[in-house]
């Protein structure tokens, strides 16, 4: 699915500007990964089937539902991909899922993240933004049951019934396991997400 985030970006560079003129939040820098995750965290909420794991024991596999929302974000360091965690990102400010992911980040590019940051995801973001790319099939971070591949944003025209004007597109990839979730489902979770992303005043409703 592609999720025009012209709108978003804009706010989130103004954001920024604002940042940079208060004492309190002038290291804050908005970034479009924490807009991600809040928006994940709403499609988790209306999509449930997507918050679960397959869960093995004595050979018996069950699925279990989950009532929180840890999101994972995939992050390239010197020493590979590792996978930190936000914990409970429905209770958390855009600003504060910055600063956390932030803290997250610079602690995998030192290697200093701990199995505790690493642990009791529900749902993953991968993000070869900073590569670029088009589109990409992510591998699902079992036992989640779907992960979601963001690639760079580009500005493309879009028709909007008069004329075609440049919007910035996002790419996104939403991989599922079948075992869970169909086709279907897969396709209506990331057309919410990007609806989402096109109106962050989605996420207030």
């Amino acid at each position: 699915e592609d999720a025009d985030i012209t709108d978003l970006e804009a706010f989130r560079v103004a954001m920024n500007k604002e940042n940079e003129k208060s004492a309190q939040f002038a290291n804050v820098k908005i970034t479009m990964l924490a807009f991600l995750i809040k928006a994940s965290v709403m499609a988790l909420k209306k999509f449930p089937e997507f918050n679960s794991s397959l869960d093995v024991q004595n050979g018996e596999m069950s699925l279990v539902m989950k009532q929180y929302f840890n999101i994972a974000f995939a992050a390239d360091t010197p020493n590979g991909l590792v996978v930190p965690v936000v914990k409970n990102a429905d209770q958390k400010s855009v600003t504060q899922i910055v600063v956390e992911s932030g803290e997250l980040a610079r602690k995998a590019r030192d290697g200093k993240l701990g199995p505790a940051d690493m642990s009791g995801a529900c749902f993953t973001i991968s993000s070869l933004g900073g590569i670029g790319g088009t589109y990409f099939s992510p591998i699902v971070n079992a036992p989640e049951v779907a992960i979601l591949g963001v690639n760079k944003s580009v500005m493309k025209p879009v028709w909007n019934g008069r004329e075609f004007a440049p919007r910035l597109i996002l790419p996104m990839s939403l991989t599922a396991d079948h075992r869970v979730i169909d086709g279907a489902l897969a396709t209506r979770f990331n057309v919410y997400l990007a609806q989402l992303l096109a109106d962050m005043r989605r996420v207030l409703l």
